[in-house]
């Protein structure tokens, strides 16, 4: 089964951002966070589509 989402540090790693610019794309809507009790989690669906706009650049 493929991954649904993955955390704040495994996102920042991916995309080899730091964490607080990994917030800062949440907020701009730039990624897909979800709460899960206290965790928050990226899908990795905004993720992949999030790679694909920078590239395109």
């Amino acid at each position: 089964m493929e991954t649904l989402a993955i955390s704040i540090n495994e996102t920042a790693k991916a995309l080899g951002v730091g964490r607080s610019s990994v917030y800062a794309l949440i907020k701009s809507g730039g990624l897909v966070a979800i709460k899960i009790g206290r965790r928050t989690l990226l899908t990795t669906e905004s993720i992949k589509k999030l790679a694909q706009i920078r590239t395109s650049l």
